[in-house]
């Protein structure tokens, strides 16, 4: 248990940010989802469109934080590829 004011304050502030970072990861992980579902579907304007809806998604969880850099480049590079494999 923490004694100090600032280990109770950090305490406080690495729940508030887990809970963000969830959330993040969760609408990153749908938006994905419904990406290979559009996919899956043959629809490639519908895939088009979700693939530029998750590629923002992405970036911004990059941004926040919640993810590394790179993984948003390897993840919207292979969602891309995927997408310019349908044809």
């Amino acid at each position: 248990m923490a004694h100090s004011n600032s280990a109770k304050k950090r305490i406080r502030q690495n729940i508030t940010s887990r809970a963000r970072n969830r959330w993040h990861m969760r609408t990153m992980r749908g938006a994905i989802k419904s990406f290979e579902s559009a996919l899956s579907s043959g629809n490639k304007d519908e895939a088009t469109q979700a693939f530029r809806a998750a590629a923002k998604i992405v970036d911004r969880s990059a941004q926040k934080g919640v993810i590394h850099r790179n993984q948003a480049s390897r993840r919207k590079s292979r969602m891309n590829a995927r997408l310019k494999a349908m044809g």
